[in-house]
């Protein structure tokens, strides 16, 4: 190739020097590490205030770190582009962005458009901190291995708080019981989904071998010890139903060609239509598993969200607009005895429903399964890469039947799920950095011999 043309091949790349990119890809770690360990950390500390009160007070370093972080990622952008660099949003950033538009047009037929319009900008900051940079991250940077030493060190924080004897506690009639250890978080369940998820990472450094694999294993012990310390059922299930599931997807979906949204899809079709011929419900699964058909109370609070879904079946009360709003909420004038103490329903769907409707649901769940769908083209390029990034997805999508992580700003959770949907939006396109995919084909080499009575350039002659 002439220098000439080197020159414009070279030229038609985007200028970003290396720091920027670097950069990029280290914004969602941090924001991770905030979400994981900082702000668990400082609410162990200097806990807030008891009661309604405390839940409904903005802490002050949320108020700085969150603004901070998503005016660095706002100008990261705006540097990339003006060098030349592209933004690409895969049908899953689509999706994601018509659910967030959705919930911050709720503003204007929220039950208090002042706390929806605060949550609502929380949840803006708090997704541009993550995605904008992670689209705009290098290909070669590993955003999920970050993640994982970030899980690696909050998992040996807590095994150090063991002899503290961190345990929740429970009123169980007119005794107080211990039900499972918590750790530095608030509560056992938030310790269980830290651990299954830090379990299910380490899996995928058992692959590597070396210092990578000697680090999954001390990891993943340390993870299930923490698992069972917690008592937390639920994720324990999960963190060994969720490998599986994704592999047998994966596996199915190469065989015949299909997408692993379409079969996650058919799935959970005929179980919904199952469950409606033939009775089985979850209570009777619920019993089945731990003796208890209400899931902890769980069905009673279900009960109630419905009952409020149909006061309001399209659009909902806006955008966290039902729990935590304050002494009028609906979640407490018109719910029965211990519900009203409720944050949330303990069940992701239901509350966005009672947030956004049923349009709120159909947006939710569009992002969902072309997150699915994203995630199995990754597959393409990474096969181990592809089987993660679903095994983590399906966790948190379960999960969300049980406990409620969907659109929670600050959840730890939900900024997992973020990173994972932006990993899998990183390998829709080809990465920018990289040289155009179509080069002229090497020639074949030819025997000198029989090039007898032509012409050949002189070695290292200009063409």
């Amino acid at each position: 190739m002439s220098r000439p043309s080197m020159h414009s091949l070279k030229s038609s790349r985007p200028k970003s020097s290396k720091s920027a990119f670097d950069m990029c890809a280290m914004m969602p770690v941090l924001a991770f590490a905030y979400s994981a360990i900082i702000q668990p950390l400082l609410y162990f500390s200097i806990p807030p205030a008891p009661g309604l009160q405390g839940l409904l007070e903005s802490r002050p370093e949320n108020r700085i770190f969150w603004p901070a972080m998503a005016a660095i990622a706002v100008v990261l952008a705006a540097r990339n582009l003006s060098r030349g660099g592209r933004l690409a949003l895969p049908p899953n950033i689509i999706g994601l962005i018509a659910y967030v538009a959705f919930a911050g047009a709720s503003v204007l037929w929220a039950f208090k458009p002042d706390l929806t319009f605060i949550r609502f900008t929380q949840e803006v900051m708090v997704l541009t901190a993550i995605v904008l940079p992670a689209l705009l991250a290098a290909r070669t940077a590993d955003i999920m291995r970050g993640m994982y030493l970030c899980f690696a060190f909050a998992a040996l924080v807590n095994v150090l708080l063991l002899p503290g004897g961190y345990d929740t506690i429970m009123r169980v009639g007119s005794a107080m019981v211990d039900i499972g250890y918590q750790g530095y978080f608030s509560g056992k369940n938030l310790l269980g989904e830290f651990a299954a998820i830090a379990f299910l990472l380490s899996i995928y450094e058992l692959l590597y071998p070396g210092h990578r694999r000697v680090l999954g294993i001390i990891v993943a012990v340390i993870a299930i010890a923490l698992l069972f310390l917690s008592s937390s059922k639920t994720a324990l299930g999960l963190a060994l139903l969720a490998p599986f599931l994704a592999a047998l997807t994966l596996i199915v979906g190469r065989t015949f060609r299909i997408s692993a949204a379409v079969i996650l899809v058919g799935l959970t079709l005929v179980y919904l239509v199952g469950t409606k011929l033939t009775g089985f419900d979850t209570d009777r699964i619920a019993y089945l598993l731990t003796g208890d058909s209400t899931f902890t109370g769980r069905t009673i609070i279900w009960s109630f969200a419905e009952t409020e879904i149909a006061r309001s079946p399209f659009l909902g009360w806006g955008y966290q607009g039902f729990w935590l709003v304050g002494p009028d909420a609906p979640s407490i004038v018109d719910a029965p005895g211990w519900v009203k103490l409720m944050p949330n329903a303990h069940n992701g769907y239901y509350d966005v429903m009672l947030e956004l409707g049923y349009v709120g649901l159909t947006l939710l769940v569009i992002f969902l399964v072309t997150s699915l769908h994203v995630i199995s083209r990754v597959a393409d390029h990474d096969y181990r890469r592809a089987w993660l990034l679903l095994t983590v997805a399906l966790f948190i999508i379960i999960y969300n039947s049980l406990e409620t992580l969907w659109f929670r700003a600050f959840d730890m959770s939900w900024v997992v799920f973020v990173i994972v949907i932006a990993e899998a939006a990183r390998y829709w396109q080809p990465s920018l950095l990289k040289v155009p995919a179509h080069r002229p084909r090497p020639a074949t080499p030819v025997n000198p011999g029989r090039l007898r009575g032509t012409w050949r350039p002189r070695l290292g002659a200009r063409s």
